[in-house]
């Protein structure tokens, strides 16, 4: 079997930085455990699927843009939201099959979601909010962590708020304790001291198998509904820090927020197996 196969880095601003996502267009679903295969051996955090094939009941809110059926999975699970993996998944289909759509839909296993080209270059995705609600602070976590925490919240992510931005820059988590976390994974944010830029933040994987990600999309719609109760103000740019390091404009409206970011285009291939 023959499979195209197309790396982008997403929220990325230049070469070799931003969140690379593996993309795989499939005619057809393939077994389960082959996409979890494919993901492992692609050994990237998510590689996202995608077929035309929609399923029974999935009615798109306007058949005027195109419509597809879209999963993500990490080399170890697959997961109910990924940001960068949906961007990457726009990008290559805005680029090589509808270059003159300005809308894609995805039927996901969090619903509808819809992707828009933005202005300079940029795609818009439309995500529902999650605001992370207080919790109880493990002291095992948080020792593990290795930085002074203001805050301890809960939303599909463990949410902990440091206290500057030189604290999570710097930190080095103990992740024998982070690992085994029954959480998809852990994110650390602060305020962030740099103009232009409202908060910080790094996300370290438990149950979805990645030890740190470049930049997460799905967590931002997590701390931007907090940053912008913090703050004040709807739109929001974030930024993580990672190694690669990413940037992520934020605008909440409610119950979802619109994640906006640019990409590059990396690598374009064929898998054979």
């Amino acid at each position: 079997m023959r499979l195209d196969i197309h790396q982008i880095d997403a929220f990325a601003a230049g070469p070799f930085e931003g969140n690379p996502a593996a993309v795989m267009p499939l005619t057809g679903w393939l077994d389960d455990a082959v996409l979890q295969q494919l993901a492992e051996e692609n050994n990237l955090s998510e590689t996202a699927f995608y077929t035309a094939r929609l399923p029974a009941g999935a009615t798109p809110h306007d058949p005027a843009h195109p419509a597809y059926h879209l999963r993500w999975f990490t080399p170890a699970i697959e997961v109910d939201l990924c940001g960068h993996a949906t961007l990457a998944a726009a990008a290559e289909i805005l680029e090589d099959v509808h270059p003159d759509a300005d809308r894609i839909q995805f039927w996901t296993r969090s619903g509808w979601l819809t992707v828009d080209r933005g202005p300079d270059a940029t795609l818009v995705m439309d995500f529902p909010a999650e605001a992370p609600v207080p919790t109880a602070a493990d002291p095992r976590v948080v020792a593990a962590l290795g930085i002074p925490v203001r805050e301890c919240l809960k939303a599909t992510d463990l949410v902990f708020v440091a206290e500057s931005e030189h604290d999570i820059a710097s930190m080095t988590p103990d992740f024998t304790v982070i690992s085994p976390l029954k959480v998809r994974g852990v994110v650390v944010t602060a305020a962030s001291d740099a103009a232009g830029v409202d908060f910080v933040s790094r996300w370290f994987g438990a149950a979805a198998g990645v030890k740190e990600d470049p930049v997460t999309g799905s967590a931002h719609s997590q701390i931007a509904p907090y940053w912008a109760a913090t703050l004040g103000r709807g739109s929001l740019v974030g930024r993580q820090l990672s190694a690669r390091g990413g940037t992520v404009h934020c605008d909440v409206r409610g119950d979802r927020v619109h994640l906006s970011g640019t990409y590059r285009r990396y690598l374009r291939g064929t898998v054979e197996f």
